[in-house]
């Protein structure tokens, strides 16, 4: 089982950038693709970013596509968003996801476990 805890969201300005991070608990954190998705009020979970167990291959969605970049560094059980150029519809509440599958990672029930969000508020 693995616990996430997100952080560092907040307030920035349209064209700024933020980086958000998500810390796992437990020794096979290396082993899980990790997903960013984000949930704006009223609208649907989305999906934004994924990244292999290896951190090998990553996956965008073609809306933050060259404005977002996810990492993860597996000696810290953390993965990263990285979020530049960011404009007032990036506004959502931020969460990160594992999961032991190999594909679909765009897909909400692909992930087993979440975390509690973190707030990214971009103002115009």
């Amino acid at each position: 089982q693995v616990q996430l805890v997100e952080s560092g969201g907040g307030l920035v300005q349209a064209g700024g950038s933020l980086s958000v991070s998500c810390t796992g608990s437990g020794r096979t954190f290396s082993t899980y693709a990790m997903g960013w998705f984000r949930q704006a009020p009223g609208k649907e979970r989305e999906f934004v970013a994924a990244i292999r167990w290896n951190g090998v291959g990553t996956y965008y969605a073609d809306s933050v596509k060259g404005r977002f970049t996810i990492s993860r560094d597996n000696a810290k059980n953390t993965v990263y968003l990285q979020m530049n150029s960011l404009k007032p519809e990036d506004t959502a509440v931020y969460y990160c996801a594992a999961t032991l599958s190999s594909t679909r990672y765009y897909l909400v029930n692909t992930y087993n476990y979440w975390g509690q969000g973190t707030q990214v508020t971009v103002s115009s």
